[in-house]
This record gives C-alpha cells, structure tokens and sequence, in this order.
C-alpha cells in the first residue's frame, strides 16, 4: 500500500471512530426523556435547544425528498455506465474499478441504513402516523451524502473536461449543503442525528476514495 492510499484508509478509519465515539455519546451522555412519549434522547440540551431554536419547516422537508431522489437517480446514472462498460468490454473485470467499487459502496451503505433501523439510538422529535420512529443518524442526511460525496470522486476521475468537472462539484457541494441545512431546518430529526449522518457518510465516502486510489496504485 502506497503513501497516498494508506494516508487516505487512516482517515477513514478517523473518522469512523469519532463516528463510533459520537454514537456512544449521543447514547449514554445527558440522557433525557424529551421527545414524543416521552422517548429518551442523549445530548438532550443541545438537541432540545437547536430543536426549539430552530422549529419544524415542512417545505424543507419537501425539499431533501426532492434532493434523495435526486441522489438515487445519480446511483442509477452509474448503474447504467457500468452496465454499458460490461457489455462493450465482455467482462466484469474489464469495468472501471471506480464502478465496481461503487457498487460495493452501495451494498454497505444499504447495510448501514438497515443496521440503525434495527439498533435505534434516538427516535424522532415528531411522530409518524402517531407512532416512534428511528432517527439517528439522519438516513436522508448519510444517503444524500454518502451517494453524492461518492459520485464527485468518481466524476473527478471521468470528467476529462476541467470546466465540467469545476461544475460538477459546484453542483455537488450546493447538494451536500442544502441536505444537511435542509434536514435540520426540517426539524424531523434531532441536531445530533443530522451530525451523525454527516459523520458517517465523511468516513464511507472517504474509504471509497480510499480503495479507489489504491485499486489505481495496484492497478
């Protein structure tokens, strides 16, 4: 392993365990029974604070919808280039390794997101059809991000044209910050669940660049 690819895995690994140590925080510091039925919240002021501060925005709400489709259409855009490099080169392994790799990201981005609906850490400020929902981390917030962070590391390697690619992650970066302002102006879920998600898509969007950049040093 190269210096550049090794460099690139420890922060990834970083940036996983503050992920892990924030979660451990957000379950076991200032714990309090200030959500709806009286769920249990950890880092209760702050999440209470920036939750009253800030109040809940419908159209915000509207608006990451709009922006997660937007994300899953970038997956299937991918989906259709790899499977039009598998049937023009006749192999799976002739296929742009940023692609397969890609792939492989997506499968343990769904694992993440099944993993906290079955281990929940928090549940939402708001109800859903009157019942307590799963809320950290934010899975709008880890998709949006994960998918699109992901997506300006494989366009800066097949984008050719430098003016196209300066767009591109000017578009890409408007994306990430309107999802996480969005989300939190929305107010269906905790301050704590939107860093959550932000924390965890950094650390896998990291390790795909990460695994990118050593297939290339491989290669």
């Amino acid at each position: 392993m190269n210096k550049k690819s090794k460099k690139k895995f420890m922060i990834a690994g970083g940036l996983l365990f503050v992920f892990i140590l924030f979660t451990v925080a957000v379950m076991k510091v200032d714990v309090a029974a200030i959500g709806p039925k009286d769920s249990l919240v950890g880092l209760s002021k702050i999440n209470d604070f920036m939750f009253k501060k800030l109040g809940t925005h419908p159209i915000w709400d509207m608006i990451t919808e709009v922006l997660l489709v937007t994300a899953f259409l970038i997956v299937l855009l991918f989906g259709v280039i790899g499977i039009k490099q598998l049937i023009e080169r006749k192999s799976l392994w002739k296929v742009e390794h940023g692609i397969l790799l890609l792939a492989v990201f997506y499968v343990f981005l769904a694992a993440f997101y099944e993993l906290f609906e079955v281990v929940v850490v928090n549940y939402r400020p708001i109800l859903e059809d009157g019942e307590l929902a799963a809320s950290f981390p934010s899975s709008h917030t880890m998709l949006i991000c994960s998918i699109v962070g992901s997506a300006m590391v494989l366009f800066d390697r097949m984008l050719t044209n430098k003016v196209v690619r300066n767009v591109v992650e000017i578009i890409g970066g408007i994306i990430l910050i309107l999802a996480v302002i969005g989300r939190l102006l929305a107010g269906v879920h905790w301050f704590t669940d939107i860093l959550g998600g932000v924390l965890l898509s950094a650390a896998l969007v990291m390790f795909y660049d990460a695994s990118v950049v050593y297939m290339d040093e491989i290669s």
